[in-house]
């Protein structure tokens, strides 16, 4: 009986992820998928696919040059080949059956944020069920399906690697929840939460929240937790291992690299989850709760000597070894870098849309530990939400996380207040009920702050939404895409797109490892017209690109009003350039480097 409600119930739940996914592809196709055509700045999905092309045209698994960005030679970028090898297959797979590259690549670039939606949406739907009940999972259909269309990174070209990693993490965070009653479920739970980590260190913080807690409710409930603490410390430790052999070249195995999985992640996750594994297996270890909370001791101590002995550099901050240079003309202008107090200053619509539905969440998973209906679901759930909005208080990308485990909480409260309309129908608890459906969908908060917001603006100048100002549409580079392959000097936020759509090379993208390319540029669009001609000539530049109305020129021009871009800007083109006929007055304006000869 038992098994055959399980069987139904999952049922139900793909159904109702399926439904939200379809309904998704059925809204972007009505729209004739405007993302592919217009990325709208989504400069990691265009690099990412790349990535993948230069892995088709036969670059080294283990080769991660990005070798048409940067300086000659390239640079070494920091993402894995664990997001390439899938889209690869899947490519190649479409290619086979359609006959054209071409479209296989916008297949994929359709299909898969959809798949990912689709999953992140039952792995949601699952939590909540596993947290609240069956009754939660209409509002979980509703409310996720809302939170994750608005976060906007299951849209058509998002390729890159924020959806497969909150995917992954709301897998695990599920597996978690149902464990109890799931032999296997701990086991892959720990495998997802490791591959979310080998796909990007941004996930770090929630791989290693769920790893504490399944840590601490072992610690405290030997009997009921000890298989599921087992389990995952195996899943976590032998998944690290595979990882770690099959990415790495064993020429690179002793190197230590702090932003992408390496000896040093596969160090801390490997013992991490094999000591985890071990002290839920050795009697010795966990036959009390003194001697687990030794053994925990032990383990972490031992963690911690090998961070602060082996790996020193690793606990400075993310972008403290950063040139000061990039960090105030780059990374202090990247939106999702920025912090609540940064948005507050900058933006407050965008702090009410961003940050009011976890809040909200918080004040619930408070008001259940008040009142000591504590359970493990809670520790598991209120954990990663409050690592979510911490990390989202520093850097704004962590909402993309908070704002969906908020889901689960939320769903719980429509779920109480549906419950209470049934059973005792008054306009009160209807009125209850229907409040607590507008609070919970994120959308509705970030209306109503926009609205205000604009409410309170003067004078704001109407956009022409028919011009491609910031360059974001694959249109605005036709005209570069059909010259003879050159180096183009071009700000960062031109660099991704000029390679997806163009087979040139660039020197400035916004990544961080690309230290010597983007200095490069800053010296010669911020510098005099002679420095750009002394940097154009050495670096042997065929082109010039220039935007007038992306963010990042109207950012160089006023930080240099003398400088070369500055003067380009104002129409002044120096006697070594010449304007690319038929592109003056477009949203990119080309000039031709005169031949010294």
């Amino acid at each position: 009986m038992g098994t055959a409600r399980g069987t139904s119930a999952g049922k139900s739940d793909i159904a109702f992820a399926l439904l939200a996914a379809l309904l998704l592809l059925a809204l972007n196709a009505c729209a004739g998928f405007p993302q592919l055509a217009n990325p709208a700045g989504d400069n990691d999905s265009l690099l990412q696919l790349v990535e993948v092309r230069d892995l088709l045209a036969g670059q080294g698994w283990f080769d991660l040059h990005q070798y048409r960005m940067g300086l000659e030679g390239g640079f070494v970028m920091h993402w894995s080949r664990l997001l390439d090898a899938p889209l690869a297959l899947a490519i190649l797979a479409v290619s086979a059956l359609t006959g054209s590259t071409a479209l296989a690549e916008q297949i994929v670039q359709i299909v898969w944020p959809a798949l990912q939606f689709f999953l992140a949406m039952f792995f949601i739907i699952r939590a909540a069920r596993a947290f609240a009940g069956a009754h939660a999972v209409l509002p979980a259909a509703v409310v996720g399906g809302a939170a994750l269309y608005y976060i906007g990174i299951f849209s058509p070209g998002a390729l890159d690697h924020h959806n497969v990693q909150l995917m992954l993490t709301l897998a695990s965070l599920a597996l978690l929840l149902e464990a109890p009653t799931h032999r296997s479920a701990a086991f892959v739970a720990g495998i997802c939460a490791t591959l979310t980590l080998a796909i990007g260190m941004e996930s770090a913080p929630y791989a290693g929240a769920l790893g504490a807690v399944v840590a601490l409710l072992f610690l405290g409930n030997r009997d009921g937790e000890r298989l599921i603490a087992r389990d995952f410390g195996l899943g976590v430790a032998g998944v690290s291992a595979l990882v770690f052999v099959t990415t790495i070249p064993v020429s690179s195995w002793g190197q230590a690299q702090c932003d992408t999985f390496s000896v040093v992640q596969f160090a801390v996750t490997g013992l991490a989850g094999a000591g985890l594994a071990a002290i839920a297996s050795l009697r010795a270890a966990n036959a009390t709760a003194a001697r687990r909370l030794i053994s925990f001791g032990l383990l972490a101590v031992t963690l911690a000597l090998v961070v602060v002995l082996l790996f020193p550099q690793c606990l400075a901050a993310p972008y403290a070894h950063l040139d000061p240079r990039l960090q105030q003309m780059w990374l202090g202008h990247i939106e999702e870098a920025q912090s609540i107090v940064q948005l507050v200053s900058d933006d407050p619509a965008r702090v009410v849309a961003r940050f009011a539905t976890p809040l909200v969440a918080i004040v619930l998973m408070a008001l259940r530990l008040g009142h000591g209906g504590w359970r493990r679901q809670d520790s598991l759930v209120g954990a990663l939400l409050i690592v979510a909005v911490l990390v989202s208080a520093w850097e704004v990308r962590g909402s993309t996380f908070s704002i969906a485990f908020a889901v689960i909480p939320l769903s719980a409260w429509i779920a109480k207040w549906r419950q209470q309309a049934e059973t005792s129908p008054s306009s009160g608890s209807m009125l209850r009920m229907a409040a607590a459906w507008l609070i919970s969908v994120n959308a509705i908060w970030s209306g109503a702050a926009q609205a205000a917001s604009s409410a309170f603006e003067t004078g704001a100048p109407a956009g022409d939404a028919s011009i491609d100002a910031p360059c974001n549409s694959k249109a605005s580079f036709a005209a570069l895409g059909a010259m003879t392959p050159t180096t183009v000097l071009a700000i960062s936020n031109l660099g991704s797109p000029i390679l997806a759509f163009t087979g040139h090379r660039v020197f400035a993208g916004p990544y961080h490892r690309n230290v010597a390319g983007n200095l490069l540029v800053f010296d010669a669009l911020l510098g005099s017209a002679a420095d750009a001609k002394a940097i154009v000539e050495s670096h042997h530049v065929g082109l010039v690109a220039l935007c007038r109305g992306n963010t990042e020129s109207r950012l160089f021009a006023a930080k240099a009003p003398d400088g070369f871009l500055a003067g380009l800007m104002r129409g002044s083109v120096p006697d070594w350039l010449e304007p690319v006929a038929g592109t003056r007055g477009t949203p990119l304006e080309l000039y031709r480097v005169k031949s010294s000869g």
